[in-house]
């Protein structure tokens, strides 16, 4: 799994004009499945999101939380988080999971974000969405679930 993790003043998504998922601070979340991931990925990726201290502390040092701060995650679904552009201009996508074990996997990794106390609102899966990010900071953290980066 791979992330594109902005910390926002707020995040939204609207699909057809409908607000489908909104968050005041936070996490915006952009998460791309990849062939090869697990369920044990969709959980290590949960904990590490919701415990990534990227939240300033009291000496101005990102030392806190989402968690720590009860700010919500926007998890947004994205399988060009997956893309390869080694090749070119054109980027490939078939280190993108099939769209089922995306969708599945996606939706584990929101669940156990809810599990750990995290309020997540999501996009929906396989739909063309606006996404809206107010970037805090701006600060953005990329993620990879077998830290390849």
């Amino acid at each position: 799994m791979r992330a594109v993790i902005q910390r926002v003043a707020r995040g939204r998504v609207t699909i057809e004009g409908k607000t489908v998922g909104e968050i005041g601070p936070g996490l915006a979340v952009l998460l791309g499945v990849a062939v090869g991931d697990t369920d044990d990925d969709a959980r290590q990726m949960a904990e590490r999101t919701a415990n990534l201290r990227i939240f300033e502390d009291e000496a101005g040092k990102l030392n806190r939380s989402v968690l720590e701060t009860g700010g919500s995650v926007l998890a947004v679904s994205n399988f060009t988080v997956c893309g390869d552009t080694r090749g070119g201009r054109r980027p490939s996508f078939i280190g993108a999971a099939r769209p089922e074990e995306g969708e599945r996997l996606y939706d584990l990794y929101v669940e156990n974000l809810r599990r750990l106390g995290v309020t997540a609102a999501t996009g929906v899966f396989r739909t063309t969405m606006l996404v809206e990010i107010a970037n805090d900071g701006p600060v953005t953290i990329l993620m990879d679930s077998k830290k390849a980066f």
